[in-house]
């Protein structure tokens, strides 16, 4: 049998949302990057200026940052798959 679910109007608003979702998807990993980097940057700062004095509250700020970058990741991925209009088991629709 001949699949038409990506052909017409259907086939042209998965282009469209594909590239939407991989554009916003990737800029967000971009951005949670940037955060995770510099967090971990300034946590390893604080830690060498203050010693062990200040290490919990260099670990802690470079721990948050960690945490944020892993989490805009997965919310990056979702972006991405909403856009390939994946479900949550992978498969597209």
């Amino acid at each position: 049998m001949n699949n038409k679910k990506d052909t017409g109007i259907a086939g042209a608003g998965k282009t469209v949302t594909s590239t939407l979702g991989n554009t916003v998807g990737g800029l967000s990993n971009t951005v949670g990057g940037v955060v995770g980097a510099a967090s971990r940057g300034i946590g390893e700062t604080v830690n060498g200026a203050t010693g062990g004095v200040g290490r919990p509250l260099g670990d802690g700020i470079a721990n948050i940052g960690t945490g944020v970058e892993g989490g805009v990741a997965s919310v990056s991925q979702g972006i991405k798959d909403a856009g390939e209009w994946k479900t949550n088991s992978g498969v597209r629709r």
